[in-house]
């Protein structure tokens, strides 16, 4: 048998992979609306665990925020909704009567109706204060008609606030959707709307229990990722509380001044296998940072058709500012990281790309998962910095992973502007799966631009 040189390997290994890997078309490529910035701690991505672009048949639909002028922070804003036909984007609505402070994500089912989450305030002249949350039915068809208001139920009279922290999921098929939000540092509330329209079920999320911290504490989750599918809900959400570490804590505010500094560094993930009829399993942690003061932040989540839960995720490993004093001998790396989970037990890591310190400098941002109709499984994710010969980078990239978890090549998506941060028409949300990636968020250059683009994945 004539053995290839391993040359001769090398290269024949390089065209396979390039043969297999996905060829991605840009299609569209347009702007949607400009805003202002609301300088209350919110924006247009600040719900970046949900999504604000929902497909339904020939029909894409944005949820916008627009800041009012003659109104002042925390509730000086107000969602918009767009739609975009053949004909380009419209605007079909916007609240005439509500502020609020996030985003509004949206979701949908197939041939409608559209979804929008909304957390208008009750005290519209105040700060702060308390807030309902509602969820708005549009006519997908004709999404300019007056939305049917629905009125979440709870388990009992939970105190809301503008800061919901809430996620909106949908299981597109079965027609189903749950709704979560935060309340203080403890807990979130969730409600089940099920297929016969009725909030059935209703209950609490108690948040992971921190006893390892000097002064032991619940850890609340925000920016969260959920995903439901026959009625089996997953969580995977980041730390965010103050500072616990208490000599970290003073040296921040030495730097800064502030009495408070979040940690955003352990990832914690549950689920239920059956929202209405059983409790969410214990708290699971996936990923931390903990050690170094380091960063993580969720990209997304997908169920898969064996129950697999798929999970991206990146992370910072050290807080720059704390290195010299307190772990001189760290370096600093920054990663795009996948992790498959089955019943609670994570089977699967790798990392998909970093940036390490005096090493590389192509540096990943966000991620978001795309699943075809014959369930292929891409990563769509952000890169800056520097490659290795020291031309700058700024552009998006596709990889695919394959059904054992194998990560092909990455290839550049050919946008005339890469989109740093992004939404997707999501299966998360409804939307269907789709040979077409669909994108929404703002774009390197772009300013107070929000964008939108389609995708052909060959």
């Amino acid at each position: 048998m004539r053995r290839l040189p391993v040359v001769g390997l090398c290269l024949m290994l390089a065209a396979v992979a390039a043969a297999n890997a996905p060829r991605p078309v840009v299609e569209v490529e347009e702007d949607v609306y400009s805003y202002r910035p609301a300088d209350n701690g919110a924006g247009p991505m600040w719900c970046h665990g949900s999504t604000c672009l929902v497909r339904i048949g020939e029909t894409v639909f944005a949820g916008g925020l627009e800041t009012l002028t003659d109104a002042e922070p925390l509730n000086n804003c107000r969602w918009m909704l767009f739609a975009r036909t053949d004909r380009g984007w419209k605007k079909v609505g916007f609240d005439e009567f509500g502020r609020t402070r996030e985003p509004c994500p949206l979701a949908g089912f197939a041939g409608g109706p559209l979804f929008l989450s909304a957390n208008p305030t009750l005290a519209p002249d105040a700060y702060a204060g308390p807030a309902q949350p509602k969820v708005l039915r549009f006519d997908a068809g004709d999404p300019t008609r007056v939305p049917q208001t629905l009125c979440p139920v709870w388990s009992g009279g939970p105190k809301f606030t503008e800061h919901s922290y809430r996620s909106f999921a949908a299981d597109g098929p079965g027609r189903e959707l749950i709704l979560m939000q935060n309340v203080g540092y403890t807990h979130a509330e969730w409600s089940f709307l099920d297929r016969e329209g009725r909030w059935s079920a209703q209950g609490r999320l108690t948040w992971p229990w921190g006893a390892e911290y000097s002064k032991p504490q619940p850890i609340r989750i925000c920016y969260p990722n959920v995903a439901m599918k026959d009625r089996a809900v997953h969580f995977c959400g980041v730390s965010d509380i103050i500072e616990p570490n208490e000599t970290w804590r003073a040296f921040k505010k030495e730097l800064t001044g502030r009495e408070w500094d979040y940690d955003f560094r352990r990832l914690f993930y549950t689920w239920t296998p059956d929202v209405a009829s059983e409790p969410f399993r214990p708290w699971v942690e996936i990923a931390s940072r903990e050690k170094t003061c380091g960063w993580v932040t969720p990209g997304d989540l997908w169920i898969g058709p064996d129950g697999d839960v798929h999970i991206l995720w990146t992370e910072r490993t050290l807080d720059e500012r704390l290195r010299e004093r307190f772990f001189p001998d760290a370096r600093q790396s920054h990663s795009l990281n996948y992790a498959v989970v089955r019943e609670g037990e994570v089977r699967t890591r790798r990392t998909l790309l970093a940036a390490e310190e005096n090493i590389s400098n192509e540096r990943p941002g966000r991620g978001r998962f795309h699943v075809t109709p014959d369930r292929r499984l891409f990563v769509f994710f952000y890169v800056s910095g520097h490659d290795a010969t020291g031309r700058s980078v700024s552009e998006n990239r596709l990889l695919e992973i394959g059904p054992d978890a194998t990560v092909g090549p990455a290839v550049r998506v050919p946008l005339q502007k890469p989109f740093t941060e992004f939404f997707t028409a999501t299966v998360r949300a409804g939307s269907p799966p789709s040979q077409a990636l669909e994108l929404l968020g703002p774009r390197h250059g772009g300013g107070h631009t929000i964008s939108y683009a389609r995708i052909r994945i060959d």
